[in-house]
């Protein structure tokens, strides 16, 4: 009578999945699984009963009768292996954010959706939340009129000093915690050298190999509204400029993502846009909005974390997980606001699973916008060039080396059927 669920990743932010999904009364945690037996250890005394794996691929040939969905709450170069093995084997699939850590995986795994015919959802939980909704109201009603620029932004205090790297890359060996499977935790990545405090639990957010940059982190949920009160589809071109160096003259490692990034993609006007292109900036780190896109915004300072949509009426500010603000406030005081349901992100899911709901952020249309923003950290790798893209082709058509970050090859042992 209840769902029955597996949870592959428990710690961190699969902490925060397993509580809101265990907080559904028509779900049933049946399973679990983390590479790290502490994490495993203390989500099991949260789930009395349920069956404990350390590798997923075990779990999902073991319980593949048993369950009908799962959740991946793990570093991003394991998200596309999960999901594509999952949804091949009929289950429905939560996965955070972003979808996946490469272009063409998104490609492959969007695609597998259609077939699969499950219910999916991206873990993007601001599209759920009352601002994001609201501010998409707002736009699809014209309050702004035609928008003519959109301005998304992540400089967030400490950001920087967390995620951003310095110095050389450890090369020696560290003896690994007795807690960790690190072969299982490297997954589909390059085999290295374990080092503590560098890559598990929360760092391997900051390696090419592992994570996807702040923008792959935050963008997914910033730019998720503007993508949706637009109706974009796929971008035709995207480049990037980049900052190496935070508070030092210490160059970056080479294989981290820089400490700061500026991405510009020109995307394909809509009936939402003033003109037949539109572009949109990406702002962290070092590099802020300009002065044209904080003259909307009347404060001392520009909220860090945002989505500003300019318009030939105005302009509206969706802080990330805040409440949409109206520019000039003088013409828009007293709007109207629209009348909308509470809603937990996780549940929209689950009751969409069970059939009593609708949900969004499912693969199908957050697919397309991972891509795109995948597509920024591949300018990022190769800064300061236009790229060129042609959807349809799955191709960046005047970089060859661009070209071939859109997809790597997995480590031997771990090749997952669906990714060619």
């Amino acid at each position: 009578s209840k769902l029955q669920h597996a949870c592959i990743g428990v710690g961190g932010m699969g902490g925060v999945d397993l509580g809101n999904i265990l907080s559904h009364k028509g779900t049933e945690i049946v399973a679990l699984c983390d590479v790290d037996k502490d994490r495993l250890n203390a989500a099991a005394k949260r789930v009395p009963g349920a069956r404990l794996y350390s590798d997923w691929r075990e779990l999902l040939a073991k319980e593949g009768d048993k369950i009908d969905g799962v959740n991946a709450a793990v570093p991003d170069h394991m998200h596309a292996a999960i999901a594509m093995t999952a949804l091949r084997a009929g289950k429905n699939v939560y996965c955070q954010k972003p979808l996946c850590h490469d272009v063409a995986e998104v490609r492959a795994l969007t695609e597998a959706t259609r077939k699969a015919g499950v219910k999916t959802q991206l873990g993007t939980q601001a599209a759920s939340g009352f601002g994001d909704r609201m501010g998409i109201h707002y736009v699809r009603e014209g309050l702004i009129g035609k928008v003519k620029h959109v301005y998304l932004c992540s400089n967030r205090p400490g950001a920087i000093d967390a995620y951003r790297l310095v110095g050389p890359r450890p090369k020696e060996n560290h003896a690994v915690p007795d807690s960790l499977n690190w072969d299982l935790w490297t997954g589909t990545a390059p085999e290295r050298p374990f080092a503590p405090s560098i890559y598990h639990p929360s760092t391997w957010r900051a390696w090419q190999d592992f994570g996807t940059g702040w923008s792959g982190d935050i963008g997914c949920h910033v730019f998720d509204a503007s993508w949706k009160a637009l109706g974009l589809t796929a971008p035709m071109t995207v480049s990037a400029r980049v900052q190496e160096s935070w508070k030092n003259s210490e160059a970056r490692r080479g294989d981290t993502w820089p400490q700061s990034d500026h991405i510009t993609w020109t995307f394909p006007g809509t009936s939402m846009t003033e003109k037949d292109e539109i572009t949109v900036e990406w702002f962290d780190g070092l590099f802020y909005p300009p002065a044209e896109a904080k003259q909307w915004y009347p404060g001392e300072t520009y909220p860090p974390e945002s989505a500003l949509m300019v318009g030939t009426e105005g302009a509206i500010l969706i802080p990330n997980g805040g409440a949409p603000q109206l520019y000039p406030r003088e013409k828009f005081r007293g709007t109207a606001q629209p009348k909308l349901e509470p809603r937990n992100h996780y549940h929209h899911f689950l009751d969409a699973v069970l059939g009593t709901a609708e949900n969004e952020s499912y693969f199908e249309q957050t697919g397309p916008r991972t891509e795109a923003i995948l597509l920024g950290t591949v300018a990022i790798r190769t800064p300061d060039e236009k790229l060129e893209w042609d959807a349809a082709k799955l191709a960046i058509t005047n970089n060859a080396p661009a070209h071939k970050l859109l997809k790597r090859d997995y480590r031997e042992g771990w090749e997952v059927t669906g990714f060619s």
